[in-house]
């Protein structure tokens, strides 16, 4: 049965959605999870709950942005995203973009209201899963990256951290962010030719791009952190610099490679985040 892949924790709650929602709607509520989508108002996301889930526990999510014209199915098939998952005991969470793109707000187009969108995913996944808010992380690749930079910036409370990889803002870059600092850890390749560090012309020269080391200045300029020295760390194949305001982190991990996204990062960024809020770390 559906329900017996699931903790008794989060059967008990969609035993009780199905119940108030009635017959006619059961499914709508409790049927989806792995490669079967669960809607939502102008959408749908896919979910992979870890196994051996500690019932005791907060259930933390992962939220993956996929790239340019991606499908979020493809991300939950990922075997390297599910062990990710299961090792850090969080759910990983495939959100689904309008035809494969973000509207980000210096986007070709602008087809959904994304923040009102992933709020209205956040709050589904609370009633239906049971994810406490209060341990999530936003990651995303590429196209899946600018949106996640824009996110952050216009309220960086809506996830607990965030984890862009290889993409970053457009250009014209905004001058501030409104929102409070966020614990933001993104990776790029410096030999990435698709979203190059510098950014580029797309379009025939309508849309660009933004520099990732502009798009960083953004924050240090706002917290006087543009003659701060930033931090040097190594981990693995990253090499890695921070900037540490009184609140929030901003972190730039590069490696010598070009477009691409590891599991491995993201965990990083999740083990992390848990270390500086507190969380219990795990391998």
């Amino acid at each position: 049965m559906f329900f017996e892949k699931y903790p008794s924790a989060v059967r008990a709650a969609l035993l009780a959605s199905a119940l108030v929602a009635g017959p006619a709607s059961a499914d709508d509520q409790s049927g989806c999870g792995e490669e079967i989508p669960c809607n939502v108002d102008n959408g749908e996301y896919y979910i992979h709950l870890p196994e051996n889930l500690d019932d005791s526990s907060p259930l933390g999510a992962i939220f993956y942005l996929h790239g340019h014209r991606g499908k979020a199915v493809n991300a939950i098939r990922n075997k390297g995203f599910q062990r990710m998952a299961d090792d850090l005991g969080v759910a990983f969470v495939a959100v689904q973009g309008v035809n494969g793109t973000w509207s980000f707000p210096t986007a070709p187009r602008n087809l959904r209201d994304e923040p009102v969108f992933f709020d209205t995913v956040l709050s589904d996944l609370e009633n239906r899963f049971g994810i406490d808010r209060d341990r999530t992380m936003l990651s995303g690749f590429s196209s899946g990256g600018f949106m996640t930079w824009y996110i952050a910036c216009e309220d960086s409370d809506r996830f607990s951290g965030y984890a862009p990889i290889a993409g970053a803002f457009w250009e014209p870059l905004p001058d501030t962010c409104p929102a409070e600092n966020p614990y933001l850890f993104h990776v790029h390749g410096t030999s990435d030719t698709v979203v190059p560090l510098a950014g580029r012309w797309l379009g025939g020269g309508k849309w660009k791009q933004g520099d990732v080391f502009e798009s960083f200045d953004v924050w240090r300029r706002q917290n006087g952190l543009v003659e701060e020295q930033s931090q040097k760390l190594s981990d693995g194949n990253l090499e890695c610099e921070r900037w540490a305001p009184e609140e929030g982190l901003f972190e730039l991990c590069l490696h010598t490679g070009g477009h691409s996204v590891e599991a491995k990062w993201i965990k990083r960024a999740w083990n992390e985040l848990g270390t500086i809020k507190g969380w219990d770390r795990k391998s």
